[in-house]
């Protein structure tokens, strides 16, 4: 499977002439992650997460095209994109479904917190083919599962250093590449990162950075 990280927390899968696309937010390079795209998975509202006007303006191009995302976001997308409603399609924790050519497992239900005076919303991790589990704005480690490729929240309002590595650690991916980078000027991340890539090779994780548009076969 071939991965392509893009600005934030947006990547793009590529199989056997599939492609897929997870969180085509407003920081990152939607137009061209959306190419050839079958599909879209979302795992929550924030707009670092979902351009949605981008979106709704794929969905209207391509008649096939479909997305998955929670259900107070999928309800949002169907209002805004009536003509689409048939292929926006809830998705719920601990469900599986295929899509564009792969197997998705959801995990998770709910955004990490950021304040208790900032409203919660839903949050849905996805494990791509039993192999790339992106968990969206959550630390949520999926129980009992072999992660084959991680990628890692590296820097959020809602988490710590420590919660990271604490994340890394505890799902044990044999690789683990940075998402949600978007906040973090050049050096801070080549700080934060240091520390994953450390702490993460003692259990067995191999932790590398992907520039934007980079691609690495998983």
């Amino acid at each position: 499977m071939k991965l392509t990280k893009y600005t934030h927390a947006c990547v793009r899968l590529e199989k056997d002439g599939h492609v897929l696309v997870i969180d085509p937010g407003i920081f990152s390079e939607t137009e061209e992650a959306f190419k050839g795209a079958e599909a879209i998975l979302v795992t929550h509202e924030h707009a670092d997460h979902l351009d949605t006007d981008k979106v709704v303006a794929a969905l209207a191009a391509d008649g096939q095209l479909t997305l998955h995302a929670p259900a107070t976001v999928a309800a949002a997308l169907r209002k805004a994109a009536p003509d689409a409603a048939g292929r926006i399609t809830d998705a719920a924790p601990h469900s599986t479904f295929e899509v564009a050519g792969f197997s998705v497992r959801t995990f998770g239900g709910q955004h990490a917190l950021i304040h208790a005076q900032i409203p919660m919303v839903a949050n849905i991790g996805y494990l791509v083919d039993g192999n790339v589990y992106h968990p969206g704005d959550s630390l949520i480690v999926p129980p009992g599962i072999e992660v084959r490729t991680l990628l890692v929240p590296i820097h959020a309002p809602w988490s710590k250093v420590a919660e990271v590595i604490d994340f890394v650690n505890s799902v044990r991916a044999a690789k683990a590449f940075q998402i949600h980078d978007a906040l973090l000027n050049e050096k801070g991340l080549g700080f934060t990162e240091s520390h994953v890539q450390r702490i993460g090779g003692l259990y067995g994780t191999e932790f590398r950075h992907l520039t934007s548009r980079e691609s690495v076969e998983v």
